[in-house]
């Protein structure tokens, strides 16, 4: 049964809330030891007959945007949008201490259990945190009360695709979760909560209790800036970063793989005369998952996919990187829909070299029971900015960057475990197209472009070669989705594209 998420818009910020089923309603509290998304499957599984609606807590995953001292508050709002007065609440774990606030029938389960606070989640150079992280979700399933040997009874065990999306919603913002921990903890729990001996007996009182269907969400408020929202395409949903409510769409496309979180600063400077929208591609992010073959002509019929679900009957394009090839082959493919188009270093490779790094850019990054992949994922990333590629650690592969903070790190590590084991099919395509064939046929008005710190900026100078005469071929003063961008080069960046969009 299909897990969908949604964005819930409260004056607090905005919520993810997860719906499952198509049942009466009951609205549920996932705790801080159980992903979301995994709660919403197992209580699916339980009660097919319910339609849950398990909202992600503040400070975590989609809601971690909601301050944890509002957090109570933002439940409440929460549940007063989906017009859940009278359904049942059903609180796991520390989940209970945010019930205060709720006038309904209130379900605890859970909850007298000694939970351990985190440890220090500070994001740390190394990417221990990450490690640390794991180590105390996974011994808040298998320890005991005594916090010394395994449990014999209990909830099922997670596996190790559980853990790890729990980790990548709680390591959204790790100190806020932390915060979130110590929150729960010191709230008030609802004078009118029962309190089960399990989450079965809760959910059967919940069935008990439920009395009505659950409706639909409501929209986002028109007073919303750079915000969250999901489309549906006839390839899986997406998820969206979107600014701006009025003038001419366009569509920023990012570098895979992660989300399009790195794009906020252009989405937002585009927003001040369009309508932009920011896609996680379809195997990426915050996106479905769907398996099988990607190239860069099916993640155009995405856009272009994508473009309808909204409505946009014409839209320009900005692409950086992977976005770029993605950017080109739509305005190949939909030509008349497409105005203009910024191209942020459109990759341009020797054959050799990309078949190269088809061998060995993109290893398998799976959950692993012990969190081996996240030091994985964490050095990937983190030897991205030292070295081109990043599997080459030699001397002359160096890069003259200077290596992120730990929190730059940290944000980038969590997007690209947010693509979990799909995370390479959109990345790959990138270095399978055939860019230069694609750049002479390009009919519309385009700038193609990069920063001097950017790794594929040499490509300019054979850009300009292959490039109709309509297409400007420019240097430009930062890349402004990397660290430590002078902020007025970001600036002048940032206006070179409004300006060419703007005709």
């Amino acid at each position: 049964m299909a897990i969908r998420p949604h964005c819930l818009t409260t004056a607090f910020g905005q919520l993810a809330v997860w719906r499952a089923g198509q049942g009466k309603l009951v609205v549920v509290l996932p705790g801080l030891i159980r992903a979301a998304s995994v709660v919403a499957a197992q209580l699916v599984a339980m009660a097919p007959e319910l339609g849950f609606a398990v909202i992600e807590l503040p400070g975590i995953g989609g809601s971690a945007g909601v301050p944890v001292a509002r957090a109570a508050e933002a439940i409440a709002a929460a549940v007063g949008l989906l017009d859940a007065g009278d359904a049942p609440v059903l609180a796991l774990d520390l989940a209970a201490g945010l019930t205060g606030g709720l006038a309904g029938p209130v379900l605890l389960a859970g909850s007298d259990v000694r939970w351990p606070a985190p440890p220090d989640l500070t994001p740390r150079g190394d990417g221990t945190h990450l490690t640390a992280l794991f180590a105390h979700l996974r011994n808040a399933h298998v320890l005991d009360t005594t916090r010394s040997r395994a449990a014999r009874q209990g909830e099922r065990l997670p596996d190790a695709g559980e853990l790890n999306a729990t980790v990548v919603a709680a390591g959204a913002r790790p100190l806020a979760y932390a915060a979130l921990w110590a929150a729960c903890r010191a709230g008030n729990v609802a004078p009118q909560a029962e309190h089960l001996p399990d989450l079965a007996s809760a959910v059967a009182r919940a069935v008990a209790l439920a009395r009505r269907p659950a409706g639909t969400l409501p929209p986002v408020p028109a007073e919303a800036a750079l915000y969250c929202d999901y489309a549906d395409t006839p390839r899986g949903r997406i998820h969206l970063r979107r600014a701006g409510f009025t003038g001419r769409p366009v569509i920023a496309l990012a570098s895979a793989p992660g989300s399009t979180a790195p794009l906020a600063p252009v989405i937002s400077a585009l927003a001040a005369d369009h309508l932009v929208v920011a896609p996680d591609y379809l195997g990426n992010g915050g996106s479905d998952k769907p398996d099988g073959p990607v190239d860069i002509a099916l993640l155009a019929r995405d856009v272009v996919a994508l473009a309808d679900a909204l409505g946009f009957a014409e839209f320009d394009l900005w692409g950086t990187h992977t976005g770029a090839l993605i950017a080109l082959e739509t305005a190949l493919i939909a030509p008349a829909r497409v105005g203009r188009l910024v191209l942020e270093a459109p990759p341009l490779l020797s054959s050799a070299f990309s078949a190269d790094i088809l061998a060995n850019y993109f290893p398998p990054l799976l959950p692993h029971p012990w969190g081996l992949h996240l030091q994985q994922a964490w050095n990937m990333r983190r030897d991205m900015f030292l070295f081109w590629p990043w599997y080459t650690i030699d001397r002359a592969a160096a890069r003259p960057l200077d290596l992120p903070d730990p929190d730059f790190l940290h944000d980038w590590t969590i997007g690209l475990l947010q693509s979990g084991a799909t995370y390479d099919r959109s990345y790959r395509a990138a270095f399978i197209y055939d860019t230069r064939a694609a750049l002479k046929l390009l009919s519309r008005q385009a700038l193609v472009c990069a920063g001097p710190s950017d790794m594929l900026a040499d490509g300019l100078e054979e850009a300009r070669d292959l490039a109709p005469d309509q297409v400007v071929i420019a240097k430009t003063e930062a890349t402004v989705w990397y660290p430590h961008q002078d902020p007025v080069a970001v600036a002048a960046t940032l206006e070179l594209y409004r300006r060419f969009l703007a005709g």
